[in-house]
């Protein structure tokens, strides 16, 4: 038994945790553009920005999981929090994008506590039945953060230039600090003593990566999350120089297309009972299949629209929110005492293929444009039901 109950507050609390990795992306996506003006750089070079957040958020997790589980959970968050804040004032007074995107790289460091410790508490707390509904309704709550993040982002770069984005993460940071030194009891009662000797880590990985359905899961997550990155990497470009949105109305249109994932994760909670996970994720997984051939279809045509891209990518949210929750919570359902190295590998993984596919919009948008973005939500967007055919027994659903 846990010595941490389930209850409503702690859920909150495990949202903004979880919500403060994509905040920091999705925050400041309203200015990547004023960033490459203020620095002389190309969008490339400020895509970077983002990506090398993905690498360090990626690299992150397969410390703070197996570590976790041998000290706790508490400790590494309040840690991880720490060099979040630290970094995050690195990126105010950054004054060269050389230096930005060191100091992005660092602050993923910390900012991945939250997402890979809090799915582990969830796993601790409400065990292997519950989890997928509880990481559905946070999911959607979490969305919250992205949907209003790029709207406030683009009035604080309008009014008060590009640093009030990081002030703000910086002021959450420490409200975060404050909540889980005050509030956050350790939740993790299965502590392994050998969860971080090189060679016990060694042999988790390769257990966790030799399971076919673990794999499955993760990479039909990790492909369906991609496609996701590859909007948010490409879209402050194509959206505002193509077709001449203001950082405040592409806020508010970025707001529509995470719309989405809020609509795919609160139906998933309702659902997941009734329906049971792999059929929620597999129908996901084909609906964001059809959403991404149909932007691509709708762009190489000629239709190049606003519509044309916020349409279908809505779509392709709804099938994110519809296949997260459920292949986080499968993927993690076999492993209690080992929760967190399953959960780290698995963010390891997802933000590995984003920051890949993050970087390849990145370089082809100033040649692509539009067609980059689309071809990069549409190969992500088949790759996911792929993964699951070909890796998850149909109808393995418990």
């Amino acid at each position: 038994m846990t010595t941490l109950p389930p209850s409503f507050g702690l859920a909150v609390l495990l949202t903004m945790l979880v919500a403060l990795g994509p905040l920091s992306t999705d925050l400041y996506l309203p200015a990547l553009p004023t960033l490459a003006r203020a620095f002389g750089s190309d969008a490339a070079g400020v895509q970077l920005t983002l990506s090398v957040f993905l690498v360090g958020f990626a690299f992150g997790q397969l410390f703070y999981g197996p570590l976790s589980d041998r000290f706790g959970r508490r400790p590494l968050l309040l840690g991880g929090l720490a060099v979040y804040g630290l970094a995050t004032i690195a990126c105010i007074v950054a004054q060269s994008i050389e230096m930005l995107i060191a100091a992005r790289f660092v602050q993923a460091l910390g900012a991945c506590a939250g997402p890979v410790l809090g799915r582990a508490v969830v796993r601790d707390v409400w065990g292997a039945t519950e989890s997928a509904r509880i990481i559905a309704y946070m999911g959607g709550a979490m969305a919250i953060a992205p949907l209003l993040g790029p709207t406030l982002g683009g009035f604080l770069t309008v009014l008060f230039g590009w640093q009030s984005n990081f002030v703000i993460l910086l002021l959450i940071c420490l409200a975060q600090i404050i909540a889980v030194a005050c509030l956050l009891r350790e939740s993790n009662v299965h502590r392994h003593p050998g969860a971080t000797q090189p060679h016990q880590l060694i042999a988790n990985f390769r257990l966790l990566l030799a399971n076919r359905s673990y794999l499955g899961y993760v990479l039909t997550f990790s492909f369906s999350y991609s496609a996701l990155f590859a909007f948010i990497s490409a879209s402050s470009f194509v959206l505002s120089e193509r077709h001449g949105l203001t950082p405040e109305v592409f806020g508010m249109s970025f707001g529509l297309v995470v719309a989405g994932y809020v609509l795919g994760s609160l139906a998933s909670g309702k659902l997941v009972r009734r329906f049971g996970g792999d059929t929620l994720l597999a129908f996901g997984a084909w609906l964001g299949a059809v959403a991404g051939l149909c932007m691509a279809a709708l762009e190489f045509s000629g239709a190049s629209s606003i519509a044309a891209i916020l349409g279908p990518m809505f779509f392709c949210t709804v099938a994110t929110g519809l296949v997260m929750p459920n292949a986080i919570a499968k993927a993690l359902a076999p492993y209690p005492t080992m929760v967190g190295s399953a959960s780290a590998l698995m963010g390891f993984v997802q933000m590995s293929l984003a920051a890949v596919v993050g970087v390849a919009v990145g370089h082809a948008l100033p040649g692509g444009g539009g067609g980059a973005l689309a071809v990069g939500v549409a190969i992500c967007t088949a790759l996911a039901p792929l993964s699951y055919m070909t890796l998850i027994r149909p109808g393995r659903d418990a």
